[in-house]
């Protein structure tokens, strides 16, 4: 699953939530026991709507603070850290939660000279954003998308108030977390992206861009920001694709490579035969490669479980004059095939993601024919001989 992210208006976490929720409705109810795990329901009430500006609809996210409710504004990263190992949410979720306050904690101590672990949080550390960031954490948690990707991101422009006083846009810990993405000025001025956005974004480590490859739209989600815009939407838009991945799932598998220069062929054909039998052993390959000295050589590959990795390295060291091994496990991925029998021929069949192919079993057609022209052979040495006897009578 591609999950891909188009910061229309910006991104913020409240953004991220509204348009999550509204592509993924179902999630909505699990929030409340998110927000009594990490210690907030008695302090903040959160509210998923829907809404529409003047030309889209979609969702907005909004957490309030309760009245008489009171909640420290300067929170030190050390502290919210605790809260999140304390709290009874999935170890995915907390993971993620602090995954994305840690790199918020680096970039506020880059901008202000001291340790991640020394960093008290102003207005991230408020109520409201450590809602986001933990409710942000368990829908890309829920999810589970195997990528992400992200369109340009409006970088905004001028100042915006803070804590520390006025700051430009993006401001100084901002700045730092969009580093490596790309950004334009689409010439729509104040802060587009928040610390919370940016650090979410991340997090997500997303490609540039739409689906790298042709992918299946499944769906898509809208989230409003508070801020209006003239003659544009402040909107994140979230869409769901179904890639390659998706229909045709990827499995682990060894691959070992070596180079051979001083075992004879009929030797190296045995142990080569000798390996394609070894337990775990999917393939084996072999090509011819110029070495050192200008030898020839014998490069080998050899595709095998990962369960049987070490056996088979050994393998490669008894049947083969090898005195070193390259490995390494890497994804492949393998099309669902079946097998059946049309006139004595198997027939198999691989569903591809967008078709059905079949091809005969070489082997059996070359039997059939073999069979077919020996018979027809017979059959007319056996005409021939009565035609002779026909004749000689």
């Amino acid at each position: 699953m591609l999950i891909h992210l188009e910061p229309v208006g910006g991104i913020s976490g409240d953004m991220f939530i509204g348009a999550m929720l509204n592509c993924w409705p179902e999630l909505a109810k699990e929030l409340p026991g998110v927000l009594s795990n990490i210690g907030l329901a008695e302090h903040v009430i959160t509210s998923n709507s829907s809404h529409r500006d003047h030309t889209l609809s979609g969702s907005k996210f909004e957490v309030e603070l309760k009245s008489g409710a009171h909640f420290h504004h300067h929170t030190p990263f050390r502290d919210i850290r605790s809260r999140l190992l304390q709290s009874g949410l999935s170890k995915g979720v907390i993971e993620r939660a602090i995954d994305i306050f840690s790199l918020l904690a680096e970039v506020e101590g880059r901008a202000h000279g001291c340790s991640a672990d020394d960093v008290s949080f102003h207005e991230v550390g408020a109520w409201d954003s450590i809602t986001d960031i933990t409710f942000a954490a368990y829908l890309i948690d829920a999810i589970n998308a195997n990528e992400w990707s992200v369109s340009a991101i409006p970088m905004g422009s001028g100042q915006v108030q803070s804590q520390h006083g006025m700051l430009p846009v993006p401001a100084p810990a901002t700045h730092f977390l969009l580093e490596g993405m790309t950004l334009f000025d689409d010439g729509f001025a104040g802060e587009r992206v928040t610390p919370t956005g940016a650090a979410i974004l991340k997090h997500l480590a997303p490609g540039y861009g739409g689906p790298a490859q042709p992918a299946k739209l499944i769906k898509s989600g809208i989230g409003f920001g508070t801020r209006v815009f003239k003659g544009k939407s402040n909107i994140l838009r979230v869409s769901q694709f179904e890639t390659l991945s998706d229909r045709v799932p990827a499995e682990e598998i060894s691959v070992i490579n070596f180079e051979i220069d001083d075992q004879t062929p009929e030797d190296l054909a045995v142990g080569i035969d000798r390996l394609r039998q070894f337990p775990g052993v999917i393939d084996v390959t072999q090509n011819m490669v110029i070495g050192k000295k200008g030898r020839q050589s014998m490069q080998v590959q050899v595709l095998c479980t990962p369960d049987q990795e070490n056996a088979v390295m050994g393998s490669c060291f008894d049947q083969t004059t090898t005195l070193g091994i390259r490995y390494q496990r890497v994804q492949r991925q393998v099309l669902k095939r079946s097998e059946s029998k049309h006139d004595g021929i198997r027939v198999k069949t691989a569903m591809r993601p967008n078709a059905l192919t079949a091809k005969a079993d070489i082997d059996d057609v070359s039997d059939h024919f073999y069979t077919h022209n020996q018979r027809s052979s017979a059959r007319a040495a056996s005409e021939t001989a009565a035609l002779k006897k026909e004749k000689s009578e």
